[in-house]
């Protein structure tokens, strides 16, 4: 059986799970790659065979997406043209994480494709949702990379066709310590803001990882470096907390690691919003953005914030048996 597996290349998340299901995917045939995007600050340590511009979201640095550069890198022409070129139909089994070149290519094709991802799950039924009504991001949610069949992925299992998060088998090995330091990742967010907040709360040590700066530097109770995985891992694992965007990947491995969490969804991110919506439903501690009028919220967090406590099973395996028993 051939298989093509499709992954979303903005942020980190996709290919951070795609890190377990990939060897779940090889036990039932022969598996080629695409990922497609940028944004991205990790490779797969398995060959590619097809690495492709797709769309990204751009992030800002004000806290969202930046849509002027986001819509200055879509070229239509090349989108065509890459989803003229994947022979879909030469695969037994599309799976797409969110993924758009395939997800259309299939749809041009009149071939099913398997939705695998956050997303498909966001807008379930089943699932508690945002005060807001969001039309426009629920219309950029289901059309961005649509699927024939759906395999939701979310903080908690709501639903027979939604699991808990895939938690890499890195995580899991991680040595889980408190040494009073609260990890930081908004990567949506400017250095200098994420500091000047966070220089005003000095009782504890503040380590944030940067996607905008390249040098280390240190003011304060604040100490800025670089994106460095094997460094943001361990800086996690030995936090008192985190404070990050409201994402999939992150929050739902500090969730496992038993951290405190408190998110800031992106703005015109709905699914984000989305997950902050679950999240807070599940006791977790959010905020709206990074102004001044946050620091009391903040203080807070830092002083009473809650440890919500989760069951994230290993359960890729049978995932992906179950995809291919029912799609195959």
């Amino acid at each position: 059986m051939k298989i093509l597996y499709a992954i979303q290349g903005t942020g980190n998340g996709h290919l951070t799970r795609a890190l377990d299901i990939i060897p779940a995917l090889q036990k039932h045939g022969e598996l080629d790659l695409l990922v497609s995007g940028c944004q991205v600050d990790l490779s797969l340590p398995y060959p590619m065979k097809y690495r492709l511009r797709g769309l990204s979201f751009i992030f800002g640095k004000n806290g969202g997406v930046d849509f002027y550069k986001t819509f200055a890198q879509v070229n239509s022409r090349s989108f065509f043209r890459e989803m003229k070129m994947l022979q879909v139909q030469d695969y037994d089994l599309v799976i797409s994480d969110f993924e758009p070149i395939s997800a259309w290519a299939c749809t041009w094709a009149k071939k099913a494709c398997i939705g695998l991802s956050n997303q498909v799950a966001v807008l379930s039924p089943y699932v508690p949702q945002p005060a807001e009504n969001d039309m426009l991001g629920k219309l950029i949610l289901r059309n961005y990379a649509p699927t024939t069949a759906h395999y939701g992925l979310h903080f908690a299992r709501f639903h027979d066709s939604i699991y808990t998060p895939i938690i890499r088998k890195e995580i899991r090995e991680l040595q889980v310590s408190n040494q009073g330091h609260y990890t930081v990742y908004l990567p949506a967010h400017e250095d200098y803001k994420i500091v000047n907040r966070l220089t005003q709360l000095k009782q504890v040590e503040w380590q944030v990882f940067s996607k905008h700066n390249k040098q280390a530097f240190r003011l304060g109770n604040v100490w800025v470096r670089p994106v460095q995985q094997d460094a943001f891992l361990e800086s996690m694992a030995a936090s008192a907390g985190v404070l990050c965007a409201a994402g999939f990947g992150t929050p739902s491995e500090v969730l496992y690691l038993q951290k405190k969490l408190l998110v800031i969804p992106m703005k015109n991110q709905f699914e984000q919003v989305c997950n902050a919506a679950v999240l807070q439903h599940m006791g977790v501690s959010t905020l709206k953005n990074l102004k001044k009028k946050q620091l009391p919220a903040l203080h807070q967090w830092v002083a009473e914030g809650p440890t919500v406590k989760v069951n994230y099973p290993d359960e890729t395996a049978a995932l992906v048996q179950r995809i291919v028993q029912e799609n195959t």
